[in-house]
């Protein structure tokens, strides 16, 4: 095992919101690459699928497995994680166009690391309004896609924010993912596909106090997710009720912001997210993800951003596979939609 902050730049050793980097030893790794080899496509049966990866990462070294572990349960720790030397795929199909999961696929290394780590987290959870209720999600490049805020999008820098599931209820940030894990299959062309993480504690380090105070008010109305706007709005914003920016303890913050934008009730308030635009780019820690590496984001201590890159759409071009973990399932439980499934939600 090796521990390094070596090249990440905007690391802060010893700080709770530093990067936390993990490099697996080529034993680990190929132990896991043995074990996951004969995994079955796990949409059929994710629980077992789910199960027997988690059975897996479990026999990884002791401090190797309490490092992953420790980031999803303490409050203190940080925001997010960079994992490589990862198992991968040794024939990759080429990228999907469309999102969708490819139907050719020789193998599903990729799927069983994605899984092996969101199950040390918590739960992987799907959402109708998100891929079709998938647990597992292709973020790739689609055609038609490329300037919008969403994980379509290529060509337009993806705003900071959190991933966040409209409810009906008016609170986007209450069944939104505690986790999201991103397994890196193939980088972009350029290799120029950047995320960044901006994590609320050094968000409000940074900011004077008359802003955090505004961004700790309800003065700021979320939209919901631009997957839920095209399906069930025609592209029309769907906003929630108003809330806080920023809430929780002065040490351990939470943030929330939607990527398909966030509307301030106030002068004061529309000044303040400017603000708040500013410090997330001002202390973010950006990553560039290759094949081997997955990345763990705390959606909760942080938001995060992707940078601009340019598809080619030649089967080549930049994929990654994602998932939301839930800590618990019980705690969203009113949207279980179990026609569709026990992981799936409403």
């Amino acid at each position: 095992m090796t521990m390094t902050v070596a090249d990440i730049r905007g690391v802060r050793p010893g700080s709770g919101s530093a990067l936390a980097v993990l490099g697996l030893s080529d034993t680990d790794r190929d132990r896991l690459a043995r074990e996951l080899a004969g995994l079955a496509a796990p949409g059929a049966d994710v629980d077992r699928a789910s199960t027997r990866c988690h059975q897996v990462f479990a026999g990884l070294p002791l401090d190797v497995l309490q490092r992953i572990l420790d980031f999803g349960r303490h409050p203190d720790t940080p925001g997010v994680a960079l994992i490589g030397n990862l198992p991968v795929d040794p024939v990759l199909p080429p990228t999907p166009r469309d999102g969708r999961p490819c139907p050719d696929k020789p193998g599903y290394v990729a799927e069983g690391v994605l899984l092996g780590l969101s199950s040390l987290l918590g739960e992987p959870v799907g959402m109708l309004s998100e891929k079709e209720g998938r647990i597992i999600h292709d973020v790739v490049p689609v055609p038609g896609g490329e300037r919008t805020q969403t994980n379509q999008g290529s060509e337009a820098s993806l705003n900071f924010h959190n991933d966040i599931v409209h409810d009906p209820v008016g609170r986007y940030d209450l069944a939104n993912p505690d986790f999201l894990v991103l397994v890196c299959l193939r980088d972009d062309h350029e290799r120029r596909a950047v995320t960044s993480y901006a994590d609320a504690r050094d968000i409000s380090a940074v900011l004077a106090d008359d802003v955090l105070s505004t961004l700790r008010s309800p003065l700021f109305r979320l939209n919901a997710p631009g997957s839920y706007t095209r399906q069930h709005a025609g592209g029309a914003e769907v906003l929630s009720d108003p809330v806080p920016i920023i809430s929780g303890s002065r040490a351990y913050p939470e943030i929330a912001v939607s990527a398909n934008g966030v509307h301030a009730m106030t002068s004061r308030a529309g000044a303040a997210l400017d603000r708040l635009r500013e410090t997330c780019r001002s202390v973010a820690q950006p990553v560039r993800l290759e094949p081997g590496q997955a990345l763990l984001i705390n959606n909760r201590k942080g938001v995060h951003a992707r940078s601009a890159f340019t598809p080619r759409y030649d089967g080549l071009d930049r994929w990654l596979q994602r998932t939301y973990v839930r800590r618990s399932l019980w705690t969203i439980r009113h949207r279980a939609a179990p026609e569709a499934g026990r992981r799936i939600h409403l």
